[in-house]
């Protein structure tokens, strides 16, 4: 069989089988490979295979190799080629002694005298911020690989890691590859202000930063990435969304490409482009990582599924590189055993390219979870929420929870029994607010308001529940004492009607829900925004020393460490993510030696609040233990009641059990 001839056009990017060609076309299965799946075009004596740039170059260069050997076809290679796979095999040699020294850095293996220069600049560049010791490695180790992932927990201050690495990489000398002279942050539209007042935070001056959010016109935001001016008269932190990142891939493209601009592209709460299905997200996320002078990745729940939700990650840090070495498929398998013994060779493979710094790694003061305080319902509740109750429960026993429309109506009745132990009035309000509320659509609708008109007088002779009233008395105890204190909820309606209910006792509050906008540069400076009442409720001399909030809404990317060391939960659900999230908004990174944080808990009495509280304490200890004893981890006993569901309804019934059948 004549020998096929391998060469390379880099000037067209694109490979040239040529020769004894005729053995691939007149072979069905090797045609049908080149064709497919490595894009071939066919001529008369000659075969062309493209490639897109030099990252997929080799790549593409080893699947014609494997598919020449697998069909049996001798090869010649020219010298191009031989000199193509010297150069690959050496960068290949350069990159792995590159992510040894990445490793060592985590390690505690660095180099002194590149670890003390860079001290020296973030001590020079940063003096409003002194890093704890892992704090500092942890920066060092993104200064020195300028592509890696911080799986560190919330609260371990990665805002500050990042701007610390950034002030490293932004004082090199223009002539210095690793040089940084921008920052895109790509996450939620909560996150924008905490990195703008971190930024301050940091470098004591306030940044020249350009929000791109959905209230930003098409040619306002072209007139900023796609800007001619000099780089020092354009912003230094551009923020952006995730859906953002979708409608702006072309000017996107071309701001990360500009000559002058070299941009450090930051994916904070990283996790929302794990999708490798093809989501949207992440597929326009992934389209950029090439451009990118440096790539950050930030999240404290790298795989809360399954491994293959790394997957992504790695591909975006390092396009091309094939880091992780397994399959989505292969880490699908490996999510499934605990036990794979694939598991820590994966571990093995990234761990050059991420750090994580635990809860107990924080050294942070310690916390006081109070008793929870139980509050006997008014006479008119407690009948409303009986009702309720032996309503449902039955339906609970009947084990419909498995899956579709029955786990979905499982749901609704789940969250009517809540609605009426915490505030029955909620329960004259269409289901489906509380859904679109959470950002779930459902059709479900259960109307129970007969239940209340069926009870004469009820607003004449219980007009606040006996929780709220509860509430305000506690929150009065700590004013008393000049203490600030959030309160958290879970119904919009219920959150409105506290602050409604704490106004006309005198104590003036503000809420942080999801309707509250966050800063955007088309608002009229009238607007009350989240990034405003945060930075007034910072304030001592603010007008109100009490924020009322949704977990739902604001768990993420908000400190309110400073100013609050109090939270009183009066409403929560099974979901313990959001519950521990919201915890880590008070007890973080920055807080002063000997200072408390405080959490009390308000429970309405033979409820299924002391079923929630209950299992809310069970889920957390498992979490945080799984947190802390793995590398990466994996919380695949999802904590939320709509994964869980099966076995919080049990808890339910098991409590319903126990309050009402005499023995």
């Amino acid at each position: 069989m004549t020998s096929v001839f391998l060469n390379i056009e880099t000037s067209s990017k694109v490979f040239t089988l040529s020769g004894g060609v005729g053995a691939i076309i007149n072979n069905r299965r090797a045609k049908f490979y080149f064709k497919d799946y490595l894009r071939a075009t066919f001529e008369a004596d000659k075969i062309n295979i493209p490639y897109l740039d030099d990252n997929e170059r080799e790549n593409t260069l080893k699947k014609i190799q494997n598919a020449l050997v697998k069909y049996g076809i001798p090869l010649t290679d020219s010298q191009e080629i031989k000199n193509v796979l010297n150069s690959y095999y050496t960068e290949k040699e350069n990159f792995a002694r590159f992510s040894e020294k990445a490793k060592g850095i985590w390690n505690n293996d660095v180099d002194l005298e590149e670890f003390r220069a860079f001290k020296e600049v973030v001590d020079r560049r940063i003096p409003n911020r002194t890093l704890y010791p892992k704090q500092l490695l942890a920066a060092f180790h993104l200064a020195f690989s300028q592509n890696a992932c911080n799986f560190s927990v919330p609260g371990a201050g990665k805002t500050s890691m990042v701007y610390a690495a950034y002030a490293f990489l932004s004082n090199l000398p223009e002539s210095d590859p690793r040089k940084v002279n921008k920052l895109l942050i790509i996450g939620p539209l909560s996150s924008f202000g905490p990195w703008e007042d971190e930024y301050e935070e940091c470098f004591g001056k306030r940044v020249f930063s350009k929000r791109l959010s959905g209230g930003v016109e098409k040619n306002e935001r072209d007139m900023h990435l796609l800007s001619l001016e000099d780089i020092t008269e354009t912003p230094e932190l551009t923020l952006m969304s995730y859906q953002g990142v979708v409608h702006n891939l072309n000017s996107l493209q071309l701001f990360l490409t500009r000559k002058d601009n070299k941009v450090m592209v930051v994916l904070d709460e990283a996790h929302k482009i794990k999708n490798i299905e093809g989501g949207v997200w992440a597929q326009s996320v992934l389209s950029i990582s090439k451009y990118c002078a440096a790539r950050v990745v930030l999240t404290g729940t790298p795989v809360p599924n399954g491994f293959e939700d790394i997957y992504n990650l790695y591909e975006f840090i390092w396009p091309g590189k094939d880091l992780i070495n397994f399959t989505a498929f292969q880490l699908k398998e490996m999510s499934n055993n605990r036990y794979d013994n694939r598991i820590s060779e994966l571990i093995d493979n990234i761990s050059p390219f991420f750090i994580r710094i635990r809860k107990s790694d924080l050294g942070l003061p310690p916390i006081k979870n109070h008793e929870p305080d139980i509050v006997p319902m008014g006479t008119v509740q407690r009948a409303i929420y009986d009702h309720i109750e032996n309503k449902y429960i039955s339906y609970f026993d009947e084990n419909e929870i498995s899956s579709g429309a029955t786990a979905e109506l499982t749901k609704a009745r789940f969250i009517r029994l809540l609605q009426a132990a915490s505030n029955p009035s909620l329960l004259k309000q269409p289901l489906d607010n509380y859904f679109i509320e959470q950002g779930v659509s459902s059709d479900i609708f259960i109307n129970d308001s007969s239940v209340i008109d069926k009870i004469l007088r009820y607003k004449e002779l219980e007009p606040t529940p006996a929780k709220f009233e509860f509430v305000k008395n506690k929150v009065a105890e700590l004013l008393a004492n000049n203490e600030k204190v959030i309160l958290w909820g879970t119904f919009i309606q219920s959150i409105k009607q506290m602050h409604s209910y704490l106004a006309a006792n005198g104590i003036a509050s503000e809420i942080l829900i999801g309707e509250v906008p966050v800063e955007r540069d088309d608002l009229p400076g009238n607007i009350l925004t989240r990034e405003k009442i945060i930075r007034r409720f910072h304030d001592p001399g603010s007008n109100f020393k009490v924020l009322i909030a949704n977990p739902f809404a604001v768990s993420e990317s908000i400190s309110l460490h400073k100013a609050c060391h109090n939270a009183i939960y009066f409403e929560r659900t099974f979901n313990a993510a959001n519950f521990i999230q919201s915890k880590d908004r008070i007890h973080r990174v920055g807080l002063q030696e000997g200072v408390v944080t405080h959490y009390h808990y308000v429970l309405s009495e033979d409820s299924v609040d002391e079923t929630i509280h209950r299992r809310l304490i069970e889920k957390e200890i498992r979490m945080l233990e799984l947190i802390e004893s793995q590398d990466i981890p994996l919380i695949t006993e999802n904590m939320d009641f709509d994964i869980d569901l099966e076995n919080d309804i049990k808890a339910i019934i098991r409590d319903y059990v126990r309050r009402t059948v005499k023995v």
